[in-house]
């Protein structure tokens, strides 16, 4: 991860030269950009993929060595999820591509959400690979997920292009690739000259029910 700061905003990029895929090290250095930035008192974090893939998702490669280690990175996922969807700062996703489970639910949880147009695929494969949706997941995509899209994009696994996830929800818009840095930039400029505090504030009342629902999850995974 690159971590970078401009107009006292954040930037952590992800380029692992693959996948983005969401494990221990990805894990272990999205966090580290958190604590910096809120250490440093940045105005508001942007997170931004590789060209031509925010994130494929979890690491695959993490589960076959071994249910306990498979588990630990899921667990440890789902703990960034709530931490982003409850971050105190502005939080915009530069979605430079493709944003496939794991990774569709980390752009979700950003304020702001922002994709490159191309022949990205956008989607939660999960009911079409044979895995369970857990609660915590459930409540964070009905939060996002547009109604008329829950069926099509929670249950049957359907593939967005970016302006289709827009309609959908997973996204708020797509702009031509070479503006996608500008566009975040600016957005996140805006949300940086609201009042903080009350930005923090309201951002955990208005996702008090989903935050709930995912911190219940949480819990009762921790009991197992």
């Amino acid at each position: 991860m690159e971590y970078t700061v401009i107009n006292n905003i954040a930037i952590l990029a992800f380029d692992d030269g693959k996948a983005n895929a969401v494990g221990p090290q990805f894990l272990d250095d999205i966090n580290a950009g958190l604590d910096r930035a809120q250490a440093e008192q940045v105005s508001a974090v942007i997170l931004r993929g590789r060209e031509g893939i925010f994130s494929g998702g979890f690491d695959l490669e993490e589960f076959k060595k071994g249910v306990e280690l498979g588990m630990t990175m899921v667990g440890r996922g789902f703990d960034l999820l709530v931490r982003l969807y409850s971050f105190p700062l502005p939080l915009v996703a530069a979605c430079t591509g493709h944003g496939v489970a794991m990774g569709a639910f980390i752009i979700m949880t950003c304020d702001s959400r922002i994709a490159s147009r191309g022949n990205f695929k956008i989607s939660l494969p999960e009911t079409a690979i044979g895995m369970e949706l857990t609660p915590l997941l459930v409540a964070l995509t009905t939060a996002r997920i547009s109604r008329q899209h829950m069926t099509r994009v929670a249950l049957q696994s359907e593939v967005y292009n970016p302006e289709q996830a827009v309609e959908a929800g997973f996204i708020d818009e797509a702009v031509e690739a070479d503006l996608l840095d500008a566009r975040a930039m600016e957005v996140a400029l805006k949300l940086a000259n609201l009042p903080q505090a009350q930005y923090a504030a309201n951002k955990l009342l208005i996702r008090a029910n989903t935050l709930q629902a995912m911190n219940g999850n949480l819990a009762e995974m921790a009991k197992r």
